[in-house]
């Protein structure tokens, strides 16, 4: 291609890319992205395959965050490390206190020892009981706190108030009373 033909096709490049009728793709691609990233992630946590932990893979649970996506974690042998939560799940799914992750070993980490892989539903834990994978150490200490039916992306901000019957028929009694007795007076 001589040099005039190629500053020809640069020129046309460059009005083609100047022009205001062609869409910005960078700006329409990170958007799309950003949301076929979440709804990849949110299918990844609630429709996984069960698939077993592998060998170097083990099951914890989350005692506390630390920032910056750091976790800290007790390993079944009652061992705590800080864990990190790997980019796809960050502002995508969070986890709590009591929550149980699947952690992979990582070599470069001084302080952080591991990165979570899998966020454990439920479902994931009464598989892994079923299997007998799930450690002894974890079973016990979930016994204990069994009443709380924990979902995932329930939100905890929002106070739930369950009055009972009984509570709420003692409360209205006591309010006929004191209406009769003002009546009496």
């Amino acid at each position: 291609m001589d040099t005039k033909s190629a500053s020809l096709l640069l020129l046309l490049l460059l009005r083609r890319r100047n022009r205001r009728d062609i869409p910005n793709h960078t700006y329409t691609r990170k958007i799309m992205s950003r949301k076929t990233k979440r709804k990849h992630v949110f299918k990844e946590v609630l429709e996984d395959d069960m698939s077993l932990p592998a060998d170097h893979q083990t099951i914890v649970r989350i005692l506390s965050t630390k920032g910056n996506n750091l976790h800290e974690v007790l390993a079944p042998d009652q061992s705590t490390f800080l864990v990190s939560m790997p980019t796809k799940f960050r502002k995508n799914v969070w986890v709590k206190r009591g929550n149980y992750v699947l952690v992979e070993p990582i070599e470069e980490g001084d302080k952080v020892k591991a990165e979570i892989v899998r966020i454990l539903t439920n479902e994931h834990i009464k598989y892994f009981k079923e299997d007998n994978v799930w450690p002894a150490e974890f079973d016990e200490k979930k016994k204990s706190c069994d009443g709380a039916d924990d979902d995932l992306l329930v939100n905890t901000n929002r106070l739930h108030l369950i009055a009972s019957s009984e509570e709420s028929g003692s409360d209205s009694d006591e309010s006929e009373d004191y209406s009769d007795d003002d009546v009496k007076k």
